[in-house]
């Protein structure tokens, strides 16, 4: 199915008028507290199903299967193209194909990004990753942000962008940031993916991120690795590597305010994509369905089910490759299929 997309004309006067309304609406998190179960739904944005697969699609050889976009297997429905890099101007990021990959040109790549999005796939940027230093922190930096992001999904045809700094985000400036990329295009795919840390409560500046855009937020697909032990929203402590840790760490969100649509379950796609916490992909289809259907839960039941439930993540398209496609091969069909 082909998805046409509108090429707008970018200039910092228009950002720096969407800045100014999004730092107006920012005003709207004073005083966000814990309450449960709250908001109203999200709209969805056209491009991303109702169940969703996403996979990073790494952008560097660092011994997973190297693979061209065009490569990446059927299943996932968002590819996250990681990673975007920072660049002298602050705030801003740049984009650079990886020889090691193997294109002979960014126009094949290109090709590769619109044939996905004919067969019905979102391609987005990601921004960020273990090593990733962008720092939005400001209002200069956040147009800088927005600028250069909105400016690369014109070059490439990205249809959005995912957040994925792993070392602080200021929710107030990202935000800014992400309703002028909004502003600008109002079919934006935006995904995030915090570490368990960084979804513990709605006052971390993560979840407060979420919040703040969550009425043009695709998905939140929290990492479930490199975590230890974390509390569930039931108060207890729960150790990563079970359906426990999974849904009883899923409902903080579920029930912190996004809708289940924004919400998505991340994990490796073998045991060497993570220093910790793979599980295997029976384990990721149980939690989604104690979450989705009320079966196949642990010793934490969820009070209520959540069929809306977006689906999962995987790091990365590559690492599954390495692995015979495992992941997507038994976690695809199976987010495909729920309720």
């Amino acid at each position: 199915m082909e998805r046409a997309r509108t090429h707008r004309s970018r200039n910092r006067s228009r950002l720096a008028s969407a800045l100014t309304a999004a730092a107006i609406a920012a005003g709207a998190l004073t005083g966000l507290g814990s309450g449960l179960g709250t908001a109203n739904a999200a709209e969805e944005p056209v491009a991303a199903p109702r169940h969703a697969v996403t996979g990073y699609w790494q952008n560097f050889d660092n011994g997973a299967t190297v693979q061209k976009l065009r490569d990446v297997q059927d299943e996932y429905d968002i590819i996250a193209v990681a990673f975007a890099d920072a660049t002298g101007t602050p705030g801003a990021v740049g984009f650079t194909l990886d020889p090691a990959l193997g294109y002979g040109s960014e126009d094949e790549f290109k090709a590769d990004i619109r044939a996905k999005q004919d067969a019905g796939k979102s391609v987005v940027i990601s921004v960020g990753g273990e090593r990733g230093t962008v720092s939005v922190n400001d209002s200069a930096s956040a147009a800088n942000f927005a600028d250069s992001v909105t400016g690369l999904m014109d070059e490439y045809g990205f249809d959005g962008v995912d957040i994925d700094l792993e070392n602080g985000l200021n929710s107030t400036y990202m935000s800014q940031a992400l309703k002028a990329v909004h502003a600008e295009a109002s079919d934006v795919v935006v995904t995030m993916a915090p570490q368990t840390i960084d979804m513990q409560s709605t006052s971390n500046e993560y979840f407060r991120t979420a919040l703040a855009i969550k009425d043009f937020l695709t998905v939140v697909n929290m990492q479930y690795y490199n975590s230890g032990s974390m509390l569930g929203c039931d108060g207890k402590v729960y150790s990563q590597g079970s359906v426990d840790f999974i849904t009883a760490l899923a409902c903080i969100q579920l029930e912190g305010g996004l809708d289940p649509s924004q919400v998505g379950i991340g994990v490796p796609a073998s045991p060497r994509g993570a220093g910790s916490g793979y599980v295997e992909p029976s384990v990721v289809n149980a939690a989604l369905d104690c979450l989705a259907r009320g079966t196949s839960c642990g010793s934490f039941e969820p009070d209520r089910t959540y069929p809306g439930i977006r689906g999962a993540m995987t790091w990365s398209t590559n690492w599954d490759a390495s692995n015979g496609s495992a992941w997507s091969k038994a976690v695809g069909p199976h987010v495909h299929g729920l309720p």
